[in-house]
């Protein structure tokens, strides 16, 4: 007798084919979500599709169409299963046996139709009479579909068209382009199709639910229309002939430059200042545009914030409502996608204009439909977006119950991912480098009847506060705080961790770094000096200016700025940001007029600044004055945004990288203008000097007040 086992087969399993193509032309719908449910009917031949409904209890799971338009279920135990196409249009449910070991085929064909209809105008709007197009004429491509017209086509449907065709304002499903050339000219525009809202009815938790909603169905539509040279006419007379810039064209990426540039000044010192006037001064005169709709967003954050700081010490309510609405400040302000969003179309247009650059459709428009990449349900910048790809088995955590802005458990933050703080560590670098930590710190000194170290006569012996002032509280609250703050070691790790550089003085000797960004100073410096070079061809009328290296220059950037963007990265910048601007706050006191020799007749751009310098010169420090490293640090921070938080790394076209240096030209080289003036490093000269240009700021700072002691 044979002693094989002689027990029950294994049941083999079979396969779903699902193909989706449109009716009309057959063209494969990709990303079309296809679900899957099981059935109790016993004959396929049975099922009704006009009396079925879906259960979401019985949906086994969601597939989406490849390029080829087709899916596959796999590993399905034999029976009969119904598969449902979940975007526009509506379609019928299909049945499908599956039966052991074999596959099933499925085909769905929503019926679309598209069409497209090509008009011409000429230049002057006129509509031509011509069957085809010519060199400068404007042709228009109208997209129509089956139910275009009902509410449901234009809510599901979206309709997008690469440059250079651009959506008509106003009219439906339009979009235009200058016609530039003779030749072949060809219209390429996708369908985006949603998915149907009462399909997503009940599915959270079930797989493809609207936790993963997936990408919306995408079908091709495309038309081809052939442009003619125009006759050229003849001209007689004299004629006048000038030359203009190099023309380019809108990218998806200026409205996030313009936010960086204009949430960055709106966290100037100015507006901070106008801030706590409004909060605590009630004088909401200087406040103005979307900073004036955020106001009300800041004073909340206030009062939520305030019931929570509390400080361990006596007689510190003062200093403890400045540290918190500064703290609230700040926290409203760096979001650069805060709502309301930080456009100011009359400036943004004009400041566009100076630069060269055509504005295009509006930013704003252009910022949500275009640039922004939507991930699990909420939009997030593409250079986020590729972090957040990189990490598709970690879940988004979004912060619930009465702690809502408490983040514990495991996963993505949300709202760092939704809605990033855009600071620069750079700004808090410089501003250090320009002497307002130690200002600061001597006055606290000075505060506690401690002398200043290593002289005979404290230059501050005769300042007094007297305890009628409101200064002398708000600086008994500092410093008892003093313990709260990060230390000038703290910063001095994280500006080497940032961007290889670092502070010199007795205060960081022993500095031992575990990770430093030795490259940055060198690939910055290289990308200043394309710029210059570059400027100069963009200048020149008869010369069109190379992008590439540039573009290969920001490529570098990134990169080593993305890999200082760890650990401390999160938090640091926006604590020292918070602290550094109470000091400016501090120091800008009308008091400190009795107290410090200032110099009235400077015109300082703000009040704090005369201070710093006037205490350089009590205690025989840099006489470089502080407007220099002021500048360095506004603009180091915008430059560096734009580099950091841009998706330099999936751009292969200059056309990104002209604007760039087109829209940024005033940062650079007034970043160029100040580290010259600080350092005495000239980033424009021709001649080459790499040594200098990757020494340490410090450094040359250290070089040159030692020229300065030898030159009294």
């Amino acid at each position: 007798m044979s002693s094989k086992n002689t027990g029950a087969r294994k049941v083999r399993h079979g396969t779903v084919q699902v193909s989706v193509q449109e009716n009309a032309s057959g063209a494969a719908i990709v990303n079309a979500a296809v679900s899957l449910y099981r059935s109790t009917i016993t004959e396929c031949n049975s099922f009704d599709p006009a009396t079925w409904t879906p259960v979401p209890a019985d949906r086994l799971g969601i597939h989406w169409t490849d390029s080829s338009g087709n899916a596959a279920f796999s590993d399905l135990a034999p029976g009969n299963y119904v598969l449902v196409y979940e975007n526009f249009p509506r379609t019928c449910a299909q049945c499908a046996e599956v039966r052991a070991g074999c596959g099933a085929l499925v085909c769905f064909e929503p019926e679309l139709d598209p069409k497209v209809t090509l008009r011409f105008e000429t230049a002057d709007c006129q509509p031509s009479n011509c069957q085809t197009a010519r060199v400068s004429d404007r042709a228009f491509a109208t997209i129509s579909f089956c139910g275009d017209q009902s509410n449901e086509g234009r809510e599901l449907v979206t309709l997008v068209a690469p440059a250079p065709w651009k959506a008509v304002s106003g009219v439906d499903n339009t979009f235009s382009s200058a016609v530039r050339r003779p030749g072949r000219h060809l219209f390429a525009a996708q369908m985006l199709l949603a998915r149907r809202p009462e399909l997503m009815a009940g599915l959270a938790g079930l797989p493809g639910g609207p936790g993963g909603a997936g990408p919306g169905a995408m079908l091709a539509v495309n038309a081809a229309f052939d442009a003619e040279e125009r006759t050229p006419q003849p001209i007689s007379g004299n004629v006048g002939v000038s030359l203009t810039r190099t023309e380019t064209e809108p990218t998806e990426d200026l409205p996030l430059w313009t936010l960086i540039r204009n949430s960055t000044e709106a966290m100037s010192f100015t507006n901070y200042l106008h801030f706590m006037d409004s909060l605590f001064c009630t004088d909401t005169a200087n406040v103005r545009g979307f900073e004036q709709e955020r106001f009300v967003k800041k004073a909340e954050a206030f009062q939520q914030l305030k019931q929570r700081r509390v400080l361990p010490f006596t007689d510190s309510d003062a200093y403890r409502v400045l540290k918190v609405a500064t703290e609230a400040f700040v926290m409203v302000n760096c979001g650069v996608l805060n709502q309301p969003l930080a456009f100011n179309p009359a400036e943004d247009n004009a400041y566009l204009d100076r630069r060269d650059i055509p504005p295009g459709r509006d930013l704003e428009t252009v910022l949500r439909n275009d640039y922004l990449e939507n991930v699990d349900g909420f939009q997030t910048l593409p250079y986020l977006a590729v972090i957040r790809r990189k990490l598709p088995d970690i879940p988004i955590s979004i912060p619930r119950g009465q702690e809502g802005d408490v983040d514990l458990c495991f996963g993505i933050i949300q709202e760092k991912l939704a809605n990033p703080c855009l600071l620069e560590l750079i700004w808090s670098y410089w501003h250090e480098e320009g002497m307002l930590v130690q200002t600061m710190n001597a006055i606290t000194q000075r505060f506690q009847n401690l002398r200043a170290p290593g002289l005979a006569n404290d230059p501050l012996a005769n300042t007094e506060i007297d305890m009628l002032r409101p200064l002398n509280n708000l600086l008994w609250g500092y410093t008892q705080d003093e313990q709260h703050r990060l230390t000038v070691v703290r910063r001095n790790y994280e500006y080497d961790h940032h961007y290889g550089v670092r502070l010199d003085g007795k205060a960081v000797q022993h500095f031992r770094p575990a990770d430093s960004r030795s490259k940055f100073l060198e690939a910055f410096h290289h990308l200043l000096r394309l710029l210059t070079s570059f400027y100069k061809q963009d200048d020149d009328t008869t010369v069109k200016a190379d992008a590439f290296p540039v573009l290969n220059a920001l490529k570098e950037v990134h990169l080593i700025l993305s890999q200082g963007a760890h650990n401390q990265f999160g938090d640091l910048p926006s604590t020292a940001r918070i602290e550094m601007l109470m000091q400016q706050w501090l120091l800008a006191r009308p008091e400190f007029r009795e107290f410090l020799p200032t110099r009235v007749m400077v015109a300082y751009p703000e009040p704090w600044m005369d201070r710093v310098d006037a205490m350089k010169k009590l205690q025989g420090w840099t006489d470089t004055s502080v407007m220099h490293f002021r500048s360095l640090a506004m603009f180091g921070e915008q430059l560096l945004l734009s580099v950091r938080y841009g998706n330099w790394s999936d751009i292969y076209e200059p056309t990104q990288a002209f604007n760039w240096a087109r829209f940024w030209r005033p940062q650079v080289q007034g970043y160029i203008h100040g580290y010259r003036a600080a350092t005495g490093v000239d980033l424009s000269v021709d001649a080459v000097d790499p040594a200098a240009e990757a020494t340490l700021p410090s450094v040359l700072l250290r070089q040159r007040l030692a020229q300065q002691v030898r030159g009294v």
